[in-house]
């Protein structure tokens, strides 16, 4: 699998959805609205890019990708000046670029609208000035809905880098090393036959934590959890999964299918973050509070996670969440 080589800037006026081959891989440039917040993309993805499968930095984001061709890489910049994100495939990526570039506008949330969710949202006081200071934060995904359900469950009850750390532990696990891997992206994030079959000893998981990822692997198996149900279906399935609770069923409905107004209300940052004063509101409350931020409360939920984590970060970087954030 080869390196993602850097890519050509495309002319300022692109904001439509464009492919180009040549030797070093195929581009395919992928259109938004502005203002997009491509800084805030990247440092959510980074603080939880999980080593061996991805990584996110100056030069973009990479990853590994599987298709039924075999083992390819993705990368996906914001060339200065443009409205048009550019996403180079190289390795067997390159045969498979309309699937990746429907998954790559959802994890880059590229569909959405600034202003109207900008309308809704600093109608609201807390809200308002966060929004008007950053119009173009979007909702960062995660590449593969069970990835996302898997990450979640690993990030119950620790840090966010504890949770990485997890998961980079089971990649090794149980995850497939990829021939030639390079620039650090040497797995592929274990599938579902992959974790079910998995012995998840010895890498520092509660036996209960093991319990409800191989629950969810076999529930993601036998169609109990089905990643293309719509989200109300999605949020049933997933609450049958043992060790799933509503905190980790809004985390993915958010990042796994982007959905709009995805509310984890037993966050606890987003608690204390939505209160009139130091004490931190119920979920209940903040469900009540939240219903003037529809239908977009999941944008509500990035602008109240980044003004946390600017205003405390050593504090926040201390709180253990219900879930991984």
């Amino acid at each position: 699998m080869a390196a993602c080589a850097p890519v050509p800037h495309p002319g300022h006026g692109g904001a439509a959805t464009g492919t180009a081959a040549g030797s070093r891989g195929t581009v395919v440039r992928l259109g938004f609205r502005a203002p997009y917040d491509w800084a805030h993309i990247l440092d959510f993805l980074a603080t939880r890019a999980v080593p061996g499968v991805e990584r996110a930095d100056a030069r973009g984001y990479a990853r590994t990708v599987v298709s039924a061709r075999g083992y390819g890489a993705i990368c996906v910049d914001l060339p200065a000046g443009t409205s048009a994100l550019v996403m180079r495939l190289t390795g067997a990526a390159c045969a498979d670029r309309r699937n990746l570039s429907a998954t790559a506008r959802r994890v880059f949330d590229l569909s959405a609208d600034p202003a109207r969710i900008r309308s809704r949202l600093t109608r609201d006081s807390l809200l308002g000035p966060l929004v008007r200071e950053r119009p173009g934060l979007r909702i960062p995904g995660v590449w593969e809905p069970f990835e996302c359900a898997v990450r979640a469950v690993l990030g119950q009850q620790v840090s966010v880098a504890a949770g990485r750390t997890f998961a980079a532990r089971l990649v090794v696990r149980a995850g497939t090393r990829i021939p030639g891997g390079v620039d650090g992206l040497t797995h592929a994030f274990p599938t579902p036959e992959q974790l079910a079959a998995a012995t998840l000893e010895g890498i520092g998981l509660t036996a209960t934590r093991a319990a409800t990822l191989r629950a969810l692997a076999r529930a993601t198996l036998d169609g109990t959890v089905d990643f293309s149900r719509p989200a109300s279906q999605l949020r049933s399935a997933l609450a049958t999964v043992p060790g799933i609770g509503p905190w980790t069923v809004e985390y993915v409905l958010l990042r796994a299918l982007g959905e709009a107004d995805a509310l984890p209300e037993a966050d606890l940052v987003l608690r204390r973050m939505a209160a009139p004063d130091s004490t931190a509101l119920t979920g209940r409350q903040l469900a009540e509070r939240s219903n003037r931020w529809r239908p977009w409360r999941g944008y509500a939920v990035m602008h109240l996670w980044r003004a946390a984590r600017v205003a405390r970060p050593s504090r926040q970087a201390s709180v253990r969440h219900a879930v991984q954030r």
